[in-house]
Protein backbone atom coordinates (compact mmCIF):
# COMPACT_ATOMS: atom_id res chain seq x y z
CA UNK A 1 0.00 0.00 0.00
CA UNK A 2 1.32 3.71 -0.86
CA UNK A 3 3.06 5.77 1.68
CA UNK A 4 2.86 2.90 4.78
CA UNK A 5 6.36 3.28 5.09
CA UNK A 6 6.73 6.48 3.70
CA UNK A 7 8.21 9.42 6.09
CA UNK A 8 7.32 12.93 4.88
CA UNK A 9 10.48 14.98 5.18
CA UNK A 10 9.75 18.82 5.27
CA UNK A 11 11.00 21.99 6.94
CA UNK A 12 10.68 25.26 5.55
CA UNK A 13 13.12 27.21 2.55
CA UNK A 14 16.54 27.43 3.11
CA UNK A 15 16.17 25.16 6.48
CA UNK A 16 18.88 22.19 4.73
CA UNK A 17 16.88 19.84 3.74
CA UNK A 18 19.12 18.77 0.83
CA UNK A 19 22.43 18.19 3.03
CA UNK A 20 20.02 16.01 5.48
CA UNK A 21 18.64 13.78 2.58
CA UNK A 22 22.38 13.41 1.25
CA UNK A 23 23.27 11.97 5.33
CA UNK A 24 20.21 10.31 5.48
CA UNK A 25 21.23 8.50 2.27
CA UNK A 26 24.40 7.39 3.72
CA UNK A 27 22.00 5.66 5.74
CA UNK A 28 20.16 3.85 3.46
CA UNK A 29 17.23 5.73 3.40
CA UNK A 30 15.98 6.30 -0.25
CA UNK A 31 14.58 9.83 -1.22
CA UNK A 32 11.32 10.79 -3.56
CA UNK A 33 11.86 14.20 -4.32
CA UNK A 34 8.36 16.02 -4.43
CA UNK A 35 10.70 19.43 -5.67
CA UNK A 36 12.33 17.54 -8.34
CA UNK A 37 8.86 16.04 -9.86
CA UNK A 38 7.64 19.90 -9.48
CA UNK A 39 9.99 20.99 -11.64
CA UNK A 40 9.66 18.47 -14.12
CA UNK A 41 5.87 18.73 -14.20
CA UNK A 42 6.18 22.16 -14.34
CA UNK A 43 8.02 21.95 -17.34
CA UNK A 44 5.86 19.60 -19.24
CA UNK A 45 3.35 22.15 -18.24
CA UNK A 46 5.21 25.15 -19.72
CA UNK A 47 2.49 26.34 -22.35
CA UNK A 48 -0.61 26.73 -19.78
CA UNK A 49 1.51 28.63 -17.30
CA UNK A 50 2.71 30.86 -20.84
CA UNK A 51 -1.31 31.14 -20.97
CA UNK A 52 -2.04 31.74 -17.25
CA UNK A 53 0.97 33.98 -16.09
CA UNK A 54 2.36 35.46 -19.20
CA UNK A 55 4.97 34.08 -21.98
CA UNK A 56 8.07 35.87 -20.29
CA UNK A 57 7.63 33.43 -17.40
CA UNK A 58 8.90 30.78 -20.51
CA UNK A 59 12.24 30.79 -22.03
CA UNK A 60 13.16 28.33 -24.77
CA UNK A 61 9.90 26.01 -23.56
CA UNK A 62 11.20 26.09 -20.06
CA UNK A 63 9.56 27.77 -17.33
CA UNK A 64 11.77 30.88 -15.27
CA UNK A 65 10.88 29.57 -11.77
CA UNK A 66 12.18 32.65 -10.28
CA UNK A 67 9.93 34.58 -12.13
CA UNK A 68 7.29 32.71 -11.78
CA UNK A 69 8.13 33.13 -8.29
CA UNK A 70 8.03 36.81 -8.69
CA UNK A 71 4.41 36.19 -10.11
CA UNK A 72 2.65 34.18 -8.29
CA UNK A 73 4.38 34.90 -4.39
CA UNK A 74 3.06 38.16 -4.27
CA UNK A 75 -0.48 36.95 -5.33
CA UNK A 76 -2.16 34.40 -3.28
CA UNK A 77 -5.27 33.86 -6.22
CA UNK A 78 -2.33 33.72 -8.42
CA UNK A 79 -0.06 31.27 -6.53
CA UNK A 80 -3.87 29.11 -5.91
CA UNK A 81 -4.34 28.62 -9.66
CA UNK A 82 -0.83 27.44 -10.41
CA UNK A 83 -1.12 24.92 -7.67
CA UNK A 84 -4.62 23.66 -8.71
CA UNK A 85 -3.09 22.69 -11.91
CA UNK A 86 0.26 21.27 -10.84
CA UNK A 87 -0.80 19.66 -7.23
CA UNK A 88 -3.09 16.99 -9.02
CA UNK A 89 0.08 15.99 -11.48
CA UNK A 90 2.97 15.62 -8.83
CA UNK A 91 0.35 13.77 -6.52
CA UNK A 92 0.17 11.00 -9.03
CA UNK A 93 3.68 10.49 -9.83
CA UNK A 94 4.45 10.46 -6.38
CA UNK A 95 1.94 8.05 -5.70
CA UNK A 96 3.92 5.69 -8.46
CA UNK A 97 7.25 6.37 -6.60
CA UNK A 98 6.10 5.77 -3.36
CA UNK A 99 4.26 1.83 -4.69
CA UNK A 100 8.01 1.11 -5.92
CA UNK A 101 9.72 2.08 -2.81
CA UNK A 102 7.21 0.05 -0.81
CA UNK A 103 8.45 -2.96 -2.10
CA UNK A 104 11.71 -2.87 -0.25
CA UNK A 105 9.41 -2.90 3.21
CA UNK A 106 11.98 -0.03 4.80
CA UNK A 107 11.49 3.36 5.98
CA UNK A 108 11.98 6.15 3.19
CA UNK A 109 11.30 9.57 2.70
CA UNK A 110 9.55 11.34 0.95
CA UNK A 111 10.59 15.17 0.67
CA UNK A 112 7.14 17.21 0.80
CA UNK A 113 7.65 21.10 1.26
CA UNK A 114 4.02 21.80 1.59
CA UNK A 115 3.51 18.77 3.78
CA UNK A 116 1.96 20.65 6.52
CA UNK A 117 0.30 23.37 4.43
CA UNK A 118 -1.11 21.02 2.35
CA UNK A 119 -2.02 18.01 4.09
CA UNK A 120 -2.73 16.10 0.64
CA UNK A 121 -0.66 13.32 1.44
CA UNK A 122 -1.83 10.05 3.91
CA UNK A 123 1.71 9.81 5.66
CA UNK A 124 1.10 9.58 9.06
CA UNK A 125 4.97 10.16 10.16
CA UNK A 126 7.16 13.30 9.47
CA UNK A 127 10.64 14.93 9.92
CA UNK A 128 11.22 18.17 9.78
CA UNK A 129 14.69 20.06 9.27
CA UNK A 130 14.58 22.83 12.05
CA UNK A 131 16.47 26.30 11.43
CA UNK A 132 14.70 29.23 13.17
CA UNK A 133 13.10 31.85 10.92
CA UNK A 134 15.73 34.58 11.03
CA UNK A 135 18.42 32.02 10.21
CA UNK A 136 16.11 30.43 7.18
CA UNK A 137 15.74 34.35 5.52
CA UNK A 138 19.78 34.87 5.88
CA UNK A 139 20.50 31.48 3.98
CA UNK A 140 17.79 32.05 1.38
CA UNK A 141 19.01 35.73 0.76
CA UNK A 142 23.07 33.88 0.28
CA UNK A 143 21.67 31.16 -1.73
CA UNK A 144 19.18 32.59 -4.03
CA UNK A 145 20.84 36.74 -3.99
CA UNK A 146 17.54 37.99 -2.66
CA UNK A 147 16.69 41.44 -1.06
CA UNK A 148 15.80 40.94 2.59
CA UNK A 149 11.94 41.86 1.70
CA UNK A 150 11.80 39.28 -1.10
CA UNK A 151 13.38 36.82 1.41
CA UNK A 152 10.76 37.50 3.85
CA UNK A 153 7.75 37.22 1.55
CA UNK A 154 8.90 33.93 0.43
CA UNK A 155 10.06 32.04 3.93
CA UNK A 156 6.49 34.16 5.09
CA UNK A 157 4.47 31.61 2.42
CA UNK A 158 5.08 28.70 4.14
CA UNK A 159 3.65 27.56 7.45
CA UNK A 160 5.51 29.19 10.66
CA UNK A 161 8.59 26.56 10.97
CA UNK A 162 8.33 26.77 14.83
CA UNK A 163 4.38 25.63 14.30
CA UNK A 164 5.98 23.03 11.76
CA UNK A 165 8.69 21.26 14.57
CA UNK A 166 5.68 21.27 16.83
CA UNK A 167 3.82 18.66 14.82
CA UNK A 168 6.61 16.75 13.17
CA UNK A 169 7.40 13.20 14.30
CA UNK A 170 10.82 13.55 13.96
CA UNK A 171 12.95 16.77 14.09
CA UNK A 172 16.49 17.31 12.91
CA UNK A 173 18.10 20.40 14.35
CA UNK A 174 20.16 22.20 11.19
CA UNK A 175 21.02 25.31 12.87
CA UNK A 176 24.45 24.81 13.54
CA UNK A 177 27.72 23.38 11.45
CA UNK A 178 27.46 20.18 8.98
CA UNK A 179 28.79 18.34 11.86
CA UNK A 180 26.15 19.16 14.04
CA UNK A 181 23.79 18.28 11.55
CA UNK A 182 25.75 14.83 11.35
CA UNK A 183 25.03 13.94 14.93
CA UNK A 184 21.46 15.01 14.11
CA UNK A 185 20.79 12.64 11.30
CA UNK A 186 22.52 9.91 13.31
CA UNK A 187 19.98 10.21 16.20
CA UNK A 188 17.08 10.90 13.77
CA UNK A 189 18.03 7.68 11.85
CA UNK A 190 18.07 5.54 15.28
CA UNK A 191 14.72 6.77 16.35
CA UNK A 192 13.33 5.45 12.99
CA UNK A 193 14.49 2.48 12.90
CA UNK A 194 13.58 1.78 16.16
CA UNK A 195 9.69 2.52 15.71
CA UNK A 196 9.36 0.52 12.42
CA UNK A 197 11.19 -2.42 14.34
CA UNK A 198 8.10 -2.19 16.52
CA UNK A 199 5.63 -2.25 13.66
CA UNK A 200 7.24 -4.61 11.80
Amino acid sequence: MAFENAIALTGGIAVGKSSTIAILSLYGFRCIDADKVAHETLNEQSTKIADMFGSDVVIDGKVDRKKLGMVVFHDKQKLERLEALLHPLIYDKILTLSEIEEKRNFPYLIDIPLFFEKKSYNITRSLVVYTPRDEQIKRLMKRDGFLVDEATVRVNSQLDIEVKKSLASYVIDNSGNLKQLQVECEIARAKILKDFERLS
